[in-house]
């Protein structure tokens, strides 16, 4: 495909806006597959890409995708991976994916300056992307590709922060903020038989995570003076929830969820806060609570994930735009106003 181009949803810095440009087909390097896009999902850390005030060149936005392999370099073959393959992918290449840091995150390689794709590297909304085959795993006969992107950023940060708070069937997790990652989070909790609270400020975002099996739901603003005591009243003892995932990037969010809490709970940090947040060193020390944080985990964390949605039929709720490519600037602009209540892709005929 050397020489032709193909559409890529870009944000521009000096038009200060999403256009559709056409770019150059990449070919795929050392290690790497030329894939085309089955779909791309707009997560909310795209709009930390658009805010870089250093920006000076466009930059294809995206870092959810899934797609199909239409080329392999000799170097990446005997992988397991073939020309026709559908696969789902994660985003930082430049990166050994061996290292000490590698495996706790690729952000952290020792060997190579990580490049993630939408924000140093182009990114997923274009009709062609490279991928590394480290990055890559088939998807499941099951999972439809259409809506599956949402699982390559959002739906494995919403496993594993479950999966890391190691709780037992029954005991009660709640989940602050019920957008795209809260209702991940929550299909997750309730497939490992977990009594699953939403919190969140945007009604319609609560009425979808009770549809998909939260057993409650409060609203943290018209509710402001009651949810706490509410949350407790429900749990065992009425001592609070086992743990808390913090899906929301407000700091309120952050402030509030430790009194939501049992002594010993887990305070799980997902949302990426604007500014540090703050917590007390000596409710940590005495054992009032436990901080832990998880993100998107690193390729080789990826199968358990996936295998655990294909295996509980665990789908996103995901809003497809019609319009494609040319939608993305309005998907951007929702997202910052807050009007989405579900994730938003970009499929590709």
């Amino acid at each position: 495909m050397s020489g032709q181009t193909m559409k890529a949803a870009q944000w521009d810095p000096v038009q200060k806006q999403v256009v559709v440009n056409d770019v150059p087909i990449p070919s795929p390097g050392s290690g790497e597959f030329l894939v085309k896009i089955i779909s791309a999902s707009l997560c909310h850390s795209d709009l930390l890409a658009i805010a870089d005030p250093d920006r000076k060149e466009p930059i294809t936005l995206g870092h959810e995708g899934v797609g199909k392999i239409v080329a392999i370099n000799p170097s990446a073959e005997g992988k397991g991976f073939h020309v026709g393959d559908t696969i789902g992918f994660l985003y930082v290449t430049g990166v050994c994916f061996e290292c000490e840091g590698c495996l706790v995150h690729n952000n952290k390689c020792l060997n190579g300056p990580p490049q993630i794709s939408g924000f140093q590297a182009p990114g997923f909304f274009a009709e062609y992307a490279i991928v590394v085959w480290q990055n890559a795993i088939i998807l499941p006969a099951s999972m439809d590709p259409r809506t599956s992107s949402a699982f390559f950023c959002a739906g494995l940060t919403a496993f594993h922060s479950v999966d890391s708070c190691e709780l037992k069937p029954g005991q009660w997790l709640a989940i602050v903020g019920a957008g795209g990652l809260g209702q991940l989070a929550t299909q997750v909790a309730k497939a490992m038989g977990l009594k699953v609270v939403a919190i969140d400020v945007n009604d319609g975002a609560l009425a979808m995570v009770k549809n998909q099996g939260a057993d409650y739901t409060f609203n943290s603003r018209t509710e402001a003076d009651t949810y706490i005591s509410s949350v407790k009243a429900l749990t065992p003892g009425k001592h609070g929830v086992h743990a808390v995932g913090v899906f929301s990037n407000a700091a309120p969010a952050f402030a509030s969820a430790p009194d939501l809490l049992r002594v010993n709970g887990v305070l799980m940090a997902v949302g990426i806060a604007a500014q540090p947040i703050q917590v007390s060193v000596y409710d940590i020390v005495v054992g009032s609570y436990r901080l832990k944080a998880e993100s998107i985990g690193t390729p080789q964390r990826m199968a358990k994930a996936i295998n655990f949605f294909a295996d509980h039929n665990i789908v996103p709720e995901v809003e497809i735009r019609p319009a494609g490519l040319s939608d993305v600037a309005n998907m951007v602009d929702e997202m910052k106003a807050g009007q989405s209540t579900k994730r938003m892709a970009v499929v590709f005929d």
